[in-house]
This record gives structure tokens, C-alpha cells and sequence, in this order.
């Protein structure tokens, strides 16, 4: 046997030395062993050498013991779970239970119809949001309405609807003698505006979708104590001028506490002024305080934020605020551009947006088959993707894409096979780097954050009554890459019981 210089054996020196002595020992042992023991020999070497991983000869089909102990402590039927774990460098998975039982995945949904959106529309993908008016401007002034159309930007926020003001400003524009007629056109969307998922109308993951879907609809009430006035002040954001407030708070001398420190808001009316009435107890030593609500119709909302802000910006309205069609001899005045799709996705992953989502579904809806963009143009595109990619989805029901449903289904292997495609697609980069990041940031940033799995995972959350799901990427202790699809579905897995089975199923994955 040859050595290297000072002794040391090469990596061919010891494969030759291990070869050898099974062949030596070939008549003792028998054929089979020796064939055995020479297909390990080459394997460790592999494994010493860091290249091909051995593939499992089968994939385990029960729980970890770690698992398996976090379920019977937390009285959890291992009926009620699915998870689904394979290496994306290998062609089956390391552990398979109950992964072909479609199972509800809340939030989770929304790695499917992100994942086909990104392929779909493509990264660069832009929303457009239009404004026409009656006629051409004419010394700053429009003789007649001034229309807002758009197609769809699930991200058309405060910011964004401020800049496209300023940029008509910027063109002339000073005067409407009309109103603002909003057109939602491009969407048909068939529920009607009620909170009917959980009966909470004002919640903004609520909001239904709207082609032209200012701020998701939503206005932020911030509370402060104000000593010197003996109240509490209110500020909303956005200003909105069709917004009427009763506020009836008391300041109190109490310790600041979440059982101190009580708010109720009632709608009184939505169209075409909003009108709420706040009640409640704030202690003086409280911080601010906040609240997210959807309180007034699209286009009283629409409106109410553009007046002032027009206003601010020297222009003026005459007319009030409503719904209608752009009319075929109306003149386009401007025309805006969402943020690219891929950045749009970061918001709608790492934070769950539950709005966006479904604006999203109706229009890769609207791209595949034509306006308006339905749900159900929506899952057919969904759909045929998933058969053009030859994924099987047996007993898919992708209801609005957003996993806000009771209706929505899907199996943990449907969901790993999507994301198997997306990481060994040429766009893996910006579909990973939309999922929330443990320890980091969105769903993920206050967990795993004194442990080895910070930074380690990329992963969508899901959360309902009865429902707790994860899915998306870990890289291990040992620098390999899984894919992760984790759905359960049972009584109580929403409080910590859920989370502590997740935990348990990562932890050990980490350590493979």
C-alpha cells in the first residue's frame, strides 16, 4: 500500500487498504458479506468525501420519539397530524405519516398560490392602477368625474395612493367639478361584504378582495392618553373625511394592563359617512394603542383618504366619492405601477396577508382567462399548473388561496411536491426569501430565537381554531436541505400544544 509524504494515507489509499482486506477475507466470510461490506466501505468514504447522500431504502412512516412523547403528553392524536420530510437532493422522503390525508392548512395555503403566481405572472410582474377623467385636463381642471381603475395592486397602501395624488399634481391636475368614481370592474367577486369566516365584520384579514384596493380598506385607530385634557386623543391613519368618531373613552388612574386597559368599537353606519363609537377604560400610565379595522365601504373609504390628501396637496374636489364604470370615452390622465410581484410576496408570506392573497388569486384569475378575475378563474389556473407540472393534487380545494377558510384542503405531500418544484426552479431564490425566517422576522421572528434553529428555516405558518400547519425549508445542523410540510387538524393544536409538536419535529429534523 502506498503512502503520501509523512505518512499519511490518501483518500484513494484508504478506499484501495479497505478493498483489499474484504477481499482477503473474501473465502472466509462468503460472497454476500464481502459484497455487503465493500458497498459500506464505499458509502462511509462518500460521506467522509461530502458527496452523494445514500438514498433511505425506505422512508420512516411513524412519528420520533420526541414527536410521538409531545403528542401523548399534550393528549394529541398522531391520527390527526401529517407531515411530510424529504432531503430537496434526494428522490424520497425521510419521513412520510399520513401525508396523502387532505387536511385543512390555514395559512399554509398560501405557499401554493404564491408559488404559482411567481411562475405564473413572473417575478417582474406589475399591477397597474388607472385614472381617466370625463375629459383632457385643461388648466389644471377636470370638466366632470375623475375615475380610479385598477387592476388588482394588492399593495396599494397610504404611501403608494399618496404618490399617485402627487403625481397627478405633478401633471396639472388642480380641479375636479366632479366626483371620484371608483372601478373595481376587474374583479367579480361573488360573496358579499360580510365578515362571514368568524363574524367579526371590522377585522381587517376580513376585507374582501377589490381591483382597486386602497390601503386593504383598513384604517388604523391610535389611542394616547392626554393628562392634560383629561381624555384620550385618537389619531387615524389615513385621515379620512368621510369618517365620523364618538369617542366616549374614560382616562382612569388604574395600573396599565391588558385587564385596565379596555377599548370596544361599534360601527353605527359604513356609506356613506362611517360612523364609530368607541367606549372603554384607558389608565393615563398606558403607552399608545392600537387597532386595525375595516369601518367604512370601498368607495366612501377610497374617497374619505383622497380629499384631504388631495386637499394637502392644494387640489380640489367637488363632488362626492362612489362607485361606477370608467366610461368608453373617458381620457386616461396617468397611469401607476404596483412594486414588482416579488417583492409584493414578501408581504404577503411573511406576514400572512390575508387580502392580498385573494387579490392575488383573482388575478392570476384575470391573466390566465380574461377580466373580471374570479376565484374560480383563480383555482382553475391554480389547477392547470399543477397539471402541467405533472404535481398530482388529489382532493385539493384551494377555496380563496388565502387558507382563510373552512372549506380549503390539501395533503402534506401535495405541498412538499410544490416546493420541491420551487426550489429546483430557476426562480428558488425569490420564492425562499419570501417565507418568514425563525428568530427574524414575519410569523417566525419570536420563535426558535435561543436555539440552533435561528436562521435555520424558511418556513409559512398557518393558524385557525383546530388547525396549526407549517411549511417550507430547513437547512440541518449538518448543512443539508429538507423540505418540511407539517398540517394538523384537531381540537386545542392552535394554543401552544400545536406549536410545541412543530417544535418537536424540527428540533429532531435539525438533528439528522
Amino acid at each position: 500500500m502506498r503512502c503520501s509524504r509523512g505518512g499519511a494515507l490518501s483518500m484513494s489509499d484508504v478506499v484501495a487498504n479497505r478493498l483489499m482486506r474484504a477481499r482477503t477475507n473474501r473465502c472466509a466470510v462468503g460472497t454476500s458479506t464481502v459484497t455487503a461490506s465493500i458497498v459500506a466501505v464505499i458509502s462511509a468514504v462518500l460521506l467522509a468525501i461530502g458527496g452523494v447522500q445514500p438514498a433511505l431504502a425506505q422512508p420512516l412512516t411513524a412519528f420520533p420519539s420526541e414527536v410521538r412523547a409531545v403528542l401523548t403528553k399534550n393528549k394529541l392524536s398522531a391520527a390527526n397530524l401529517s407531515v411530510y420530510v424529504q432531503d430537496v437532493r434526494e428522490s424520497a422522503p425521510l419521513l412520510t405519516v399520513n401525508a396523502q390525508q387532505a387536511r385543512n392548512p390555514a395559512s399554509v395555503m398560501k405557499v401554493l398560490t404564491t408559488v404559482v403566481a411567481l411562475h405564473e405572472l413572473g417575478p417582474t410582474f406589475r399591477f397597474r392602477t388607472d385614472v381617466y377623467a370625463d375629459m383632457a385636463v385643461d388648466k389644471g381642471i377636470v370638466q366632470g368625474n375623475l375615475y380610479l381603475q385598477g387592476n388588482g395592486d394588492p399593495f396599494l397602501v397610504t404611501e403608494s395612493f399618496w404618490r399617485l395624488l402627487k403625481d397627478l399634481r405633478h401633471l396639472g391636475l388642480a380641479h375636479v367639478t366632479g366626483d371620484l368614481v371608483i372601478d373595481g370592474s376587474g374583479f367579480s367577486v361573488a360573496e358579499a361584504y360580510s365578515g362571514d369566516f368568524d363574524g367579526h365584520l371590522s377585522r381587517a384579514y376580513n376585507v374582501l378582495p377589490h381591483a382597486t384596493l386602497v390601503n386593504f380598506f383598513a384604517t388604523r385607530f391610535k389611542f394616547f392618553a392626554d393628562p392634560n385634557n383629561d381624555a384620550v386623543r385618537i389619531v387615524v391613519d389615513p385621515p379620512m373625511s368621510t369618517l365620523q368618531i364618538d369617542n366616549r373613552i374614560k382616562l382612569t388612574e388604574a395600573r396599565c394592563s391588558n385587564g385596565n386597559r379596555k377599548v370596544d368599537m361599534r360601527i353605527l353606519q359604513t356609506d356613506p359617512v362611517a360612523k364609530i363609537e368607541f367606549t372603554g377604560k384607558f389608565p393615563k400610565s398606558c403607552g399608545p394603542y392600537e387597532l386595525l379595522r375595516a369601518v367604512a365601504s370601498p368607495a366612501p373609504f377610497v374617497f374619505g383618504a383622497f380629499k384631504p390628501m388631495w386637499a394637502e396637496m392644494g387640489g380640489r374636489i367637488d363632488g362626492i366619492g362612489r362607485e361606477g364604470l370608467v366610461p368608453k370615452s373617458a381620457v386616461r390622465v396617468f397611469r401607476a405601477h404596483s412594486r414588482p410581484l416579488a417583492e409584493l410576496l414578501h408581504f404577503i408570506n411573511k406576514y400572512s396577508n390575508n387580502v392580498m392573497t385573494r387579490n392575488l388569486l383573482l388575478a392570476l384569475g384575470a391573466q390566465a382567462y380574461g377580466a373580471p378575475g374570479t376565484a374560480e378563474k383563480g383555482r382553475r389556473a391554480i389547477s392547470d399548473w399543477l397539471t402541467l407540472q405533472d404535481l398530482g393534487a388529489a382532493q385539493l380545494r384551494v377555496d380563496n388561496g388565502s387558507g382563510l377558510s373552512r372549506k380549503a384542503q390539501v395533503s402534506s405531500l401535495t405541498l412538499a411536491r410544490v416546493l420541491l418544484k420551487a426550489w429546483h426552479s430557476e426562480l428558488m431564490p425569490e420564492f425562499v426569501s419570501t417565507l418568514p425566517l425563525s428568530a427574524l422576522d414575519g410569523t417566525l421572528r419570536k420563535r426558535f430565537k435561543k436555539t440552533d434553529l435561528k436562521g435555520k428555516l424558511h418556513m409559512k405558518t398557518g393558524l385557525l381554531n383546530g388547525v396549526r400547519s407549517i411549511a417550507g425549508f430547513m437547512r440541518t445542523r449538518s448543512g443539508r436541505d429538507f423540505v418540511v410540510v407539517s398540517l394538523q387538524n384537531e381540537r386545542g393544536v392552535d394554543n401552544y400544544s400545536g406549536t410545541r409538536v412543530q417544535d418537536a419535529l424540527l428540533t429532531w429534523l435539525f438533528e439528522q
